[in-house]
């Protein structure tokens, strides 16, 4: 597989793992991108755009975007910490300060910061949502203001897979006044320079390449990969609040449908480069190519402060999220203790990590049975820490 981009010397190691991947994890088209200290140190791609694509069919370039799934959480986070940063909005008032109709069925203490750490109670819909009715802001909206919570706000965590897109995208809509990808738009990549949307344009959609499922080798130096047995029995059982919480919208969307990547899901189907999702991160740790930060440094550390931790009721493996970040742990390793970001499921990985200076951003357009640490994506992150330690010498 031939590996086109460039890396900064030191950082080779990336572009042997990045290889790799090609070589024996089944990669069929990716590219990875790491800035420290807002300068870029790796940007490469290779394979083919399109999951489905064979050989004469167009390959990936160095602009081509994917959808990255969950990834996305962490985009619409920084933009509800951007508005807090703003003073527009109080991380400790209740949800319902903002949005009256969401005090119902028992969530009236629920308040914004339980949104962020996934401790709002409402992971699942008693109704799930059709496609289309899940790109109706206003219908999406109303089904997780109506949702009783399965626990009391606050009280614990579990994943909200889904239903973070109506949670997180309706508190910006109320407080700005305007749909949330085209503010995130307008407030967020704009200002970075970040290729990443929430909401392709038409404009766009040349760049983006077919997404699917790709399976990986059996064994990989001989060891097969399995998951726990409570987490199998967990999506196996369709009562369990795992398979609920990732079939509130039902049936699963077809993620190359123009209109479904038209619409904005902030749980689910932003779009990205690798470099996108490197430089967003990027801007929140500190200047990106000399310009100007996203995050100050306060905001930083709220970003991933601890808030959950523990069992995930949703995942079934212990999970730590700050306001809405993943961060470092043994169901989603980063690259240091002090990493924060968010992987999509199956595939892509993106996060910032204060203490090193570094920020990374990982697409594919093949997904696996992954949820947080995606095998791929892993073998990328510990070779940045092997590039950063020989850089170090």
């Amino acid at each position: 597989m031939d590996v086109n981009g460039t890396v900064a010397e030191g950082f080779e190691p990336v572009r042997e793992a990045f290889a790799a991947n090609f070589a024996l994890l089944g990669e069929r088209g990716a590219a990875v991108a790491v800035y420290r200290d807002g300068h870029r140190v790796v940007d490469l791609w290779a394979g083919a755009k399109d999951v489905d694509g064979t050989a004469g069919t167009a390959p990936w370039e160095r602009g081509t975007a994917q959808i990255v799934r969950s990834a996305t959480k962490g985009v619409v986070a920084a933009g509800l910490l951007l508005l807090h940063q703003r003073g527009e909005l109080d991380l400790d008032a209740p949800v319902g300060a903002y949005w009256p109709e969401y005090k119902a069925a028992g969530k009236e203490h629920t308040l914004v910061r339980h949104l962020l750490a996934h401790r709002a109670g409402v992971p699942v819909l008693d109704r799930p949502l059709t496609p289309a009715e899940a790109a109706d802001p206003d219908l999406g909206a109303a089904a997780v203001a109506a949702q009783a919570p399965v626990w009391e706000p606050g009280t614990d965590h579990g994943y909200h897979a889904q239903t973070y897109s109506w949670l997180t995208g309706e508190l910006i809509r109320r407080i700005t006044g305007r749909p949330v990808g085209e503010w995130l738009a307008d407030e967020i990549a704009g200002p970075v320079g970040a290729d990443l949307w929430l909401g392709l344009p038409d404009s766009e959609h040349a760049r983006v390449g077919r997404v699917g499922p790709a399976e990986a080798p059996e064994a990989v130096g001989g060891l097969k990969t399995r998951p726990k047995r409570a987490v199998a029995e967990a999506y196996a059982d369709p009562d369990s609040l795992t398979r609920r919480a990732f079939a509130a919208i039902t049936p699963l969307p077809d993620e190359n449908d123009p209109a479904y990547r038209a619409a904005a899901l902030p749980a689910s189907n932003g779009i990205a480069t690798a470099d996108g999702l490197a430089r967003f991160y990027a801007s929140l740790i500190g200047q990106v190519g000399g310009g100007s930060r996203l995050f100050t440094p306060e905001t930083t550390e709220l970003a991933r402060a601890e808030q959950s931790a523990g069992p995930d009721r949703v995942l079934v493996v212990g999970t730590r999220f700050g306001l809405g970040y993943m961060l470092h742990g043994a169901a989603s390793p980063l690259l240091s203790p002090r990493s924060f970001g968010h992987p999509g499921r199956g595939g892509a990985l993106a996060f910032a990590d204060p203490e090193t200076g570094i920020a990374f951003g990982y697409v594919t357009n093949g997904f696996r049975k992954s949820v947080t640490a995606d095998p791929r994506a892993q073998a990328l992150v510990r070779a940045v820490r092997t590039a950063l330690a020989q850089v170090a010498r």
